[in-house]
């Protein structure tokens, strides 16, 4: 059965976008969300967007933040412009393997090669096993590189999805810092999908994102936020940045828990407006079962 969130201008594909090579972190999220779709990698983030704007794929898996690491660089920024709607969201657990060539030995290995992101969530291994890092443009490619290489004292850091696909031994399997490193992904779709509830036993409980930029006027932040309050809705996420390079530009992205019609949630968003020059619904969707698994670990 077709997704009800995939638009009927193209012909659907059955097709997942994501960024990397096989291998990559997103190209797990497609398998555990979507398995029943082809995952379709692309080079950048851009281009898995644009390959679901352009009908080459159904749906787009973007990344946009880590529990160890923080936010993902660009996607912020990407996904207001993208003209995409998130429809879901997944939580993978990030397990990072220490993957080389068959013969490689922990003690050979003298650098080893991944995202920036990666990188920063192994420094306690790394530091001591004395190992270098090196900065690749993903993950699953780093593995490729290793392995077209051939060299033993190269490593990439990967998950093992990417050893078993590049024919990489895993040296070290798990060696991220922290137990609980989880990667949270969106799935985003040329329509929105606003019809579902939460069920009878509360559960599948929605979750709306959104951006907005402030009126200029003196506390229109706080002002803004009040009605969150208020109402008791409960916001989950607010984080700024900056646009078009300016200073004084600052736009704001939210998530919060609950639809856009359900009464308290409206009359917030009503409240946001008047103090808002702009305002844009990026989705609207259930929170993944894990989410709720992420709070004990996140107090610790």
């Amino acid at each position: 059965m077709q997704d009800p969130a995939i638009s009927a201008d193209f012909p659907a594909t059955g097709r997942i976008a994501f960024q990397g090579e096989p291998g990559a972190y997103g190209h797990e999220a497609c398998r555990h969300a979507r398995p029943d779709m082809e995952a379709l990698p692309c080079a950048t983030f851009e281009d898995t967007v644009e390959a679901c704007r352009s009908g080459a794929a159904d749906l787009a898996m973007l990344p946009v933040e880590n529990s160890t690491y923080g936010r993902v660089a660009d996607i912020h920024h990407l996904l207001p412009e993208s003209g995409l709607h998130i429809i879901d969201e997944t939580f993978v657990r990030v397990h990072i393997s220490l993957l080389a060539v068959p013969g490689a030995r922990l003690e050979d290995i003298t650098e080893a090669m991944s995202h920036t992101v990666l990188l920063g969530q192994c420094r306690n291994f790394l530091r001591r096993h004395d190992i270098r890092t090196i900065t690749g443009a993903d993950t699953a490619g780093s593995a490729l590189m290793v392995a077209q290489a051939g060299e033993k004292h190269r490593a990439a850091l990967a998950s093992p999805l990417a050893g078993e696909i590049y024919g990489l031994d895993r040296l070290a399997d798990e060696i991220e810092d922290r137990q609980n490193n989880t990667t949270r992904f969106l799935i985003m779709s040329r329509r929105p999908d606003h019809a579902r509830r939460p069920d009878r036993e509360g559960r599948n409980r929605m979750l709306t994102s959104f951006v907005f930029r402030v009126r200029n006027i003196p506390a229109a932040l706080y002002k803004a936020m009040g009605g969150f309050a208020t109402n008791g809705v409960n916001m989950t996420k607010l984080e700024s940045y900056m646009v078009d390079g300016v200073f004084t530009a600052t736009q704001f992205y939210a998530d919060i828990e609950g639809h856009p019609e359900d009464p308290p949630v409206a009359r917030a968003l009503e409240e946001l407006r008047y103090f808002t020059s702009s305002l844009t619904i990026l989705g609207v969707y259930p929170a993944d079962p894990l989410r709720a698994l992420q709070a004990p670990a996140a107090a610790g």
